[in-house]
């Protein structure tokens, strides 16, 4: 169990002040190698145009931002949270389909490679290799002071585990970011998943870690993928109370939802007092993501990243590592969530009622043509027009409501272990 008092004072590395606003983005269109073929949800076209949205709302170009390398993970670094088995099958899976026989495919499917939610492709070691390395390279410009914060919106490939891949993720570059930086001397690191599911692989890896906590809200996995992330679910010996779940009913609002983050987040990061915050942000809480049951709105996503820049501002000097995750709505909804946590890192957010950039337009028509989809002429905005109007948890706890009822078993499991009282923190 941690101990209950405050953690002691944050100690930054030597020489490593943060540039005062400064932010990397992490890039290379090579990122959007990682491609599970045209039927997979998780098409990368999502990527191409989150770029192309931010390049053309101006974002990139904005005082102290700077485009970070994505260079492939080494096997040593990857061998931190992965068995070198599973990396030889992830190998073996990267060969031309022609190259591989019935024993070879067979072999592959024990590791989660070459069914349908995980199936196996060409480069796939490298491509999935360098999404980690994207993610360890925003550690290192976080830690050397080369920016204050980073955005890695290809990164969030949260459900892989140490020996298997699993919901899409192949190399779990969240928990890949978190040891690189334990193991390069950060004290405590945070991890915020708000995904719609639940942050199974990042807290499987670091469930014996004590320096590394994991905070996941989510969709109750009683019905949705992985079936997991439950509150009694809090770490493993030495590390209880590390792993932290917030499972949500269905069909949880925009407001509502943001009620659950601010219940629930803003007081722990309070008393873990991480030396570095690194949260995911997966798109496909939205209403109108395919894969899921919840009903949050962009202006939603945008009020929680604004809370994960604030609460690293307060605690940890600024010191942010943003992620991706997931989003099936790869062209209404993914590109603008994630333009959106760019423009946090970077500055103001984009004004709800800002219009899509011509550039952006024309980049998503064309994408609609190739795929067959029918043109979206109401999709204009940033936003979807409506303001976040999230109801304070000091205002009172109803039982009668089924989310605040989740979200009071997952404070009176999770706040006693770090000397919050879950009735009045």
């Amino acid at each position: 169990m941690p101990d209950a008092a405050p953690p002691p004072p944050v100690h930054r590395p030597a020489g490593a002040e943060s540039a005062p606003g400064a932010t990397g983005i992490v890039w290379d269109e090579a990122l959007c190698e990682y491609d599970f073929g045209p039927f997979h949800p998780m098409a990368p076209i999502r990527l191409s145009l989150t770029r192309a949205l931010a390049e053309g709302a101006g974002l990139l170009a904005r005082p102290g931002v700077e485009q970070l390398e994505a260079p492939v993970a080494s096997t040593a670094q990857l061998e931190r949270v992965h068995t070198a088995e599973y990396l030889g099958a992830v190998q073996r899976a990267s060969r031309p389909r022609e190259e591989l026989d019935v024993h070879d495919l067979d072999h592959l499917l024990r590791f989660g490679i070459g069914g349908d939610d995980v199936p196996l492709f060409p480069g796939m070691h490298t491509a999935s290799a360098r999404i980690a390395g994207g993610a360890i390279a925003a550690v290192d410009a976080i830690r050397a002071g080369r920016v204050r914060r980073a955005v890695h919106f290809a990164g969030g490939l949260h459900h892989a585990k140490a020996a298997s891949a699993s919901g899409f993720c192949v190399y779990n570059d969240a928990a890949l970011a978190i040891r690189h930086a334990l193991d390069a001397g950060e004290e405590r690191v945070m991890y915020l998943d708000v995904d719609v599911h639940h942050g199974d692989g990042v807290e499987r890896i670091l469930w014996d870690e004590p320096r590394a906590i994991t905070l996941s809200v989510h969709e109750t996995g009683e019905r949705l993928f992985p079936g997991t992330g439950f509150v009694q679910d809090r770490g493993g010996p030495g590390a209880e109370g590390t792993a932290i779940n917030v499972p949500l009913p269905r069909r949880t609002t925009a407001d509502g939802w943001v009620r659950a983050l601010r219940a629930t987040i803003p007081a722990l990061v309070r008393a873990v007092r991480p030396t570095l915050l690194v949260t995911q942000h997966g798109a496909d809480t939205h209403r109108l993501d395919p894969l899921a049951d919840l009903s949050v709105t962009l202006e939603a996503q945008c009020e929680a990243m604004l809370l994960m820049r604030e609460l690293a501002d307060e605690v940890c000097d600024g010191r942010w590592l943003a992620l991706g995750g997931g989003g099936y709505a790869v062209i209404d909804v993914v590109p603008r969530s994630w333009a959106q946590l760019i423009a946090v890192a970077t500055g103001e957010p984009l004004a709800p009622d800002a219009p899509l950039p011509e550039s952006f337009l024309a980049a998503a028509a064309a994408e609609r043509e190739a795929h067959g989809l029918s043109p979206e002429p109401g999709i204009l905005t940033v936003g979807e027009g409506r303001p976040v109007a999230a109801r304070d948890w000091r205002d009172g706890f109803d039982p009668e409501d089924e989310l605040d009822r989740a979200v009071q078993a997952a404070r009176r499991s999770a706040f006693p272990e770090w000397g919050l009282d879950p009735f009045l923190d």
